[in-house]
């Protein structure tokens, strides 16, 4: 089975192509490739798939988090897989369609020098708002005040004075699984340094904290301008790089990197014994 390891200012994934569609991604294998130190290692796998029918979509991003579970949209995944449709001959550029289960994003890419694709603009869609400053009990913490968003997928955004010690570890996936939040939802940790930048930590719902979200950077964004903190244009700083903010007229679009980091190929040894229940 061919694989690529690619990322997202960080955020890693397995990217498995699949055009044929013939491939069945189960949580176990989902969770044997994501393993650190036995498997590849990464936040999520991303398998490209055909387009779904009636779409006006390149591929599909058929995404999985780490733990095997499914997950509705991946900001840094789709530009990932944008970037190995465009590098790989398999779409035309520099706008390429990609389904998701939140829709079709349309992901405009830059090539560099080499012709290859250096960073993509994500056209997210509308943020949705749905609680600004909820006041939550939480067990172990005083009341913790929470902005919940979707953007294809549920986040809760939580304001602190430095996103460095902040109780990321504890309050995150305390918040993750809340009763506010039956799906269980992202968490975000952000600090607003001016009108136009923040810097922020995720909690990734069935991941843990990764170094980057592009979900996640974007319900960071939309959240601070919520609450009149920043502009509608940010850079969101996350521990993998920075991200481009913009929430326009037409709904926040996000830029940052795509990186291909290596190709290869699974054993076969190693698959059969990945995937035996």
């Amino acid at each position: 089975m061919r694989f690529l390891k690619v990322h997202g200012a960080g955020n890693d994934f397995v990217l498995l192509p699949d055009l044929e569609d013939a491939l069945d991604l189960s949580p176990a294998l989902v969770r044997a490739l994501c393993r650190h130190h036995l498997g590849l290692g990464a936040d999520g796998v991303l398998r490209v798939a055909p387009p779904l029918p009636g779409t006006q979509a390149d591929a599909f991003m058929d995404y999985r988090n780490a733990d095997g579970s499914i997950a509705e949209m991946c900001g840094n995944g789709v530009r990932c897989v944008a970037k190995y449709l465009l590098d790989h001959g398999l779409a035309l550029g520099p706008a390429v369609r990609i389904g998701t289960r939140d829709g079709v994003k349309a992901v405009t890419c830059v090539l560099g020098t080499d012709g290859l694709v250096q960073k993509a603009v994500v056209a997210m869609g509308e943020p949705v708002p749905l609680k600004v400053d909820l006041a939550l009990d939480v067990p172990g913490f005083q009341t913790v005040h929470v902005t919940t968003l979707s953007l294809g997928n549920p986040h809760a955004v939580v304001v602190v004075d430095d996103v460095a010690t902040a109780p990321l570890a504890t309050l995150g996936p305390a918040l993750e699984r809340h009763q506010e939040f039956p799906e269980r939802t992202n968490v975000e940790f952000i600090a607003v340094r001016g009108p136009g930048s923040l810097s922020g930590r995720i909690w990734e719902r069935g991941v843990g904290e990764t170094m980057a979200s592009g979900t996640g950077a974007a319900a960071m964004a939309a959240a601070a301008h919520l609450l009149g903190l920043t502009d509608r244009m940010v850079t969101v700083e996350v521990p993998g790089g920075e991200l481009e903010a913009r929430w326009e007229e037409d709904g926040m679009h996000l830029g940052g990197p795509a990186v291909e980091v290596a190709t290869g190929d699974l054993d076969p040894a190693w698959l059969a014994g990945a995937v035996t229940p």
